[in-house]
């Protein structure tokens, strides 16, 4: 997950979607043309940090579509097809077979009934280590399911704290970021204590996330590269301990695409390549 990014899958805000923002759960209506020019900004950091973006308009009507890091997990074999844990999301995997496909992602394998994932509970850690968050988006089911569709990989649950219940987003990556094989962007306090271990066994170091920038998402940030982040503005102490810890920071203005839909740069970006 930090390793150069050269490829990115991304679905830019639609005029179909403005009307659904309530059934979906953002905070307020979305401003199309805001959106759609804080989106367009964003790729363009995206391919100035060298990467091939993608763009799809799939699943036009459903506004939580942008948000293309949840619906599926790319391997070595190709793409994983997902089971959002939001009802709403359901069509979204199947969705995006054809741009995957089209891009030359092939399809590897699909999660069934009974198993709920969203990729914002999925970390990779390296190259056979997916931490997998356990809470109202992913279920226990999705863990032997993920192992099935990554033979030879170690696939480690945390259980996720109950927050704010299941009606706010509360994944993995809400409070965890690599941002090097060798360092990590943490909010500790909610993070589980066998996870704060592993990291420490692993050798690796946590930047901390002050407590009054993880609801603005200080948290989820986008490693473009080795300590190479792309994150939201705003939360500046974050970014002050980032670059303090040699992590060169960019920043987008995300008020519409971001804020509020309750995700971030890695929500944005499906990464399909990576050296």
């Amino acid at each position: 997950m930090t390793g150069a990014l050269k490829r990115v899958l991304v679905r830019p805000p639609l005029a179909e979607d403005g009307a659904h923002w309530r059934e979906h759960g953002w905070r307020a209506a979305l401003d199309h043309a805001v959106a759609a020019a804080e989106h367009e900004i964003f790729c363009g950091l995206l391919e100035d940090a060298g990467a091939e973006v993608v763009v799809s308009r799939h699943d036009p009507g459903n506004p939580d579509a942008i948000y293309v890091y949840d619906p599926v997990l790319v391997g070595n074999e190709g793409a994983v097809l997902l089971r959002p844990g939001k009802e709403r999301r359901r069509r979204e995997p199947a969705a995006l077979v054809p741009p995957l496909v089209a891009a030359g992602v092939p399809v590897a394998a699909e999660l069934e009934e009974p198993a709920l994932a969203e990729g914002g509970d999925t970390v990779w850690l390296d190259e056979r280590t997916l931490l997998v968050g356990i809470g109202y988006r992913t279920n226990e089911a999705a863990i032997p399911a993920l192992q099935a569709a990554f033979p030879g990989v170690a696939v480690i649950p945390y259980d996720l704290p109950h927050w704010s219940g299941a009606g706010e987003v509360m994944h993995l990556m809400s409070f965890i970021s690599p941002l090097d094989r060798d360092l990590a962007l943490v909010y500790p306090r909610i993070a589980p204590v066998r996870l704060l271990r592993l990291l420490a066994e692993r050798g690796i170091d946590v930047v901390e996330v002050p407590d009054d920038e993880f609801e603005s998402q200080g948290p989820n940030v986008l490693a473009l590269g080795p300590r190479r982040a792309l994150a939201l503005d705003g939360n500046v102490e974050t970014r002050r301990r980032m670059e303090r810890a040699g992590v060169d920071v960019v920043v987008y203005r995300g008020d519409e695409i971001s804020r509020k839909g309750d995700g971030g740069p890695t929500c944005l970006t499906r990464p399909l390549l990576r050296v």
